[in-house]
């Protein structure tokens, strides 16, 4: 994933050879703050509430409220809640970190998907991609963002010229077909508009629940 912006104005999503995220990431011991924390064995579920952080390599999330479903001690799903909750994460090196916030959050360890829910927003190096629900596949690299089923505000996608200029030209000496050239204010909506018809993963989002 060379940029969210780039890739957007590519094809109909964020999407880029399958690769991992920041290496060890996934191998890496989850580790929480929080002001309170409820373990409930029977249930297979901690709750923590207060200030909460939640650190597990380069992947960061902080909230109001977070609950980790889990298996023994393996941890199967975390949702957190906020206004907004925040993640961020690297994905490689060498690329930008990516910053998310909505008010859920809901991350599947396994499947290493990461699903935002209401006023959900993902940034990463001045490229921003808004809409009411968004899927974020981390080994996949893979974002799909969907607009809210009530007909209200659309996916919206923003690309600053810097980085249309690079996905039309990623060479950078010029060879681009100067013929199709658009600027990133007709192209994206085109793009959000693709992504929402892409076919989407598996909704797990409120499994368990």
């Amino acid at each position: 994933m060379k940029h969210l912006a780039a890739l957007l104005l590519a094809g109909a999503a964020l999407l880029a050879p399958a690769v991992q995220a920041l290496p060890g990431d996934r191998e890496q011991p989850i580790a929480v703050e929080a002001d309170r924390a409820v373990r409930d064995e029977k249930a297979g579920e901690t709750i923590y509430s207060g200030d909460v952080r939640l650190v597990q390599g380069s992947l960061v999330i902080e909230a109001d409220a977070l609950t980790i479903y889990h298996s023994r001690d393996l941890a199967e799903r975390v949702v957190a809640t906020g206004e907004p909750a925040r993640m961020q994460q690297q994905p490689e090196v060498d690329e930008a970190v990516i910053h998310a916030a909505a008010r859920r959050i809901t991350y599947f360890t396994a499947e290493e998907r990461v699903l935002l829910e209401r006023d959900a927003e993902v940034e990463q190096d001045g490229a921003t991609v808004r809409g009411e629900r968004i899927d974020y596949l981390i080994r996949e690299q893979l974002v799909r963002a969907d607009a809210a089923d009530s007909g209200g505000e659309r996916v919206q996608v923003v690309i600053p010229p810097r980085l249309a200029e690079e996905a039309e030209d990623p060479a950078g000496d010029g060879s681009g077909d100067s013929g199709a050239r658009t600027d990133a204010a007709t192209l994206a909506p085109a793009a959000a508009d693709d992504a929402t018809d892409a076919g989407a993963p598996p909704d797990g989002g409120t499994e368990g629940e």
